[in-house]
Formats: C-alpha cells, structure tokens, sequence
C-alpha cells in the first residue's frame, strides 16, 4: 500500500498531495526540480539587497516556471483534499 503512494504514471513527477492543496515530488526529476528551484530561490534571495529590488523581477517569473512545471507534470488534478482520497 505505500508503495502505491509514491507512484505516478510514466511522464509525471509529482502527485497531488493526500492533505491540503499542492503536489509533492515523487521522481528523481521532480526532487531534483525541487531542489533546483530552491537553490536558485536561495541564491536570488542571498544577492539581494535592500536598495535594489531587480531580484523580485527574477524571482517571480521563477515562481511562475516552477508553478508551471508542477502543473503540467502532477498526475492528477489540483484542488483541495482532506485525506479520504484514494
């Protein structure tokens, strides 16, 4: 039964997650997506300065891709889930 839990069809990374709206990384793909979006996070973040503001104008179309990339690479819909699904 776990084991089922962390499969997904061939083609998709992520599954929806059992509680709460989202998906989690199921794949070596998708953690290593997950790690590089918060890398590249991590180092936009590290550069940033208080003066100038130039890193939100990287870091939201960063959000944008990773959501992107999510989306289309979850097996299964986005929406709101309480635990009883199967």
């Amino acid at each position: 039964m776990i084991g089922n839990a962390f499969r997904v069809r061939p083609g998709y990374w992520f599954r929806p997650k059992k509680f709460g709206f989202g998906a989690v990384p199921v794949t070596w793909q998708g953690w290593v997506a997950t790690l590089v979006f918060g890398a590249l996070v991590g180092l936009l973040v590290n550069f940033a300065t208080h003066r100038d503001r130039m890193w939100l104008v990287l870091l939201v179309p960063l959000v944008v891709a990773f959501l992107w990339l999510l989306a289309i690479k979850t097996d299964g819909e986005w929406r709101f889930r309480w635990g009883g699904d199967q």
